[in-house]
């Protein structure tokens, strides 16, 4: 999960603390371009090393349910037009906790590799630390998943209290495409 999301999932949970329970809210990600150049590719791994437009490096590992895997080139430029969404809900006292993670990908149908690929993440989150002064927030999850963030809003961290549950889910999807380069 991105920095960027977990401050907006921390936002949200003092967003819905006033709501009744078993209310919603959802934060609309924004849609990013992201492009990189194939750096390096191990083939017994699947990894594949890009450099992004901005000099960083980042190393992926190519599900084996990307056929054309074989075609990538070091040299190729890859394409991502990449979407994330965060729904946050407040559970009832006594209602059973989540922690589901699925995802697909999906081939695309031109010459070039592409697909698209997406996932899905939800947990039940317990608030374990509310600090009004600062003001933060932190709570922890399932596996050690634990984060903690300061908070705008004072009068709604205000409503929320040590042992609440909220469940988020996280939901990504990318289009990812790669064009050859000459």
């Amino acid at each position: 999960m991105t920095s960027r999301t977990t401050v907006a999932v921390a936002a949200a949970i003092t967003l819905t603390a006033g709501a009744a329970f078993a209310q919603s809210k959802s934060i609309t990600g924004e849609t990013r371009t992201v492009t990189a150049t194939v750096q390096a590719i191990e083939k017994s791994s699947r990894q594949v090393t890009l450099k992004n437009d901005d000099g960083n490096y980042e190393v992926l590992t190519v599900p084996a349910s990307v056929k054309r895997f074989d075609s990538l080139k070091v040299g190729d430029k890859v394409k991502a037009n990449y979407y994330e969404n965060v729904v946050v809900r407040l559970k009832a006292p006594g209602e059973k906790d989540v922690d589901t993670a699925t995802g697909a990908v999906t081939p695309g149908s031109g010459t070039s590799p592409s697909g698209t690929v997406a996932a899905q993440r939800a947990i039940t989150a317990t608030i374990t630390a509310v600090d009004l002064k600062v003001p933060s927030i932190t709570f922890t999850g399932p596996n050690g998943w634990s984060y903690s963030s300061h908070v705008e809003d004072k009068a709604a961290l205000a409503k929320v209290k040590v042992g609440d549950k909220v469940d988020i889910t996280w939901t990504t999807a990318a289009l990812v495409s790669i064009d050859d380069v000459m």
